[in-house]
């Protein structure tokens, strides 16, 4: 079992050249309480500010823990409980993820997951547990007034979206997979 939504803030260590950072180790998210296996790493371009991707997700069997960062440009990246009788079910929570601050975050199974692109050309990697089976894969309107995410969009503006994006179920519509397994919504390390 994974711990619950991390935000990860990266250590740097800098000098004339530039910086250093470790992103993963087994033994440091070990120490977070994050114990999975990443078998799958995705890389994800945006040309457009504002495009949103999300908010997806896969069930079990291929159910993914995702780490995820911003190597180019900035996005504001969330995690939304999908999780059968969580006191949080259909809570998110969000962070600001760029290059610059070298930020990742953490989202565990059982949560649905999206970001929004701030800047144009922004680039997302992202590690999975799971490899891609989209006969498993599902999502959330990024926009279902249950879940009430406060993306950093301008008034009225509608993002740019997928097929896909547009046309995925509300919340109170999901059947969800995943049942309430004692972890809380999000913790900041």
């Amino acid at each position: 079992m994974s711990g619950s939504v991390e935000i990860i803030r990266s250590r740097r260590y800098g000098d004339a050249r530039g910086w250093f950072s470790e992103t993963y180790s087994t033994a440091m998210f070990r120490d977070l309480g994050i114990e999975c296996s990443f078998v799958q790493d995705n890389h994800s371009f945006s040309s457009a500010r504002f495009t949103l991707r999300g908010l997806h997700f896969q069930s079990p069997p291929f159910a993914q823990d995702k780490l995820v960062r911003c190597v180019r440009g900035r996005a504001f990246d969330v995690a939304v409980d999908i999780r059968r009788g969580s006191p949080t079910f259909g809570a998110w929570v969000g962070a600001e993820l760029s290059a610059d601050n070298g930020d990742q975050i953490f989202v565990p199974v059982g949560f649905a997951h999206g970001f929004v692109t701030l800047e144009p050309d922004t680039e997302i990697i992202y590690k999975c547990s799971a490899s891609y089976a989209p006969h498993h894969e599902g999502g959330v309107r990024w926009d279902d007034p249950d879940v009430a995410i406060d993306w950093p969009l301008p008034r009225g503006y509608t993002p740019e979206l997928s097929a896909k994006d547009r046309r995925q179920p509300s919340l109170k519509h999901l059947a969800t997979a995943f049942d309430y397994d004692g972890r809380p919504l999000a913790e900041i390390a």
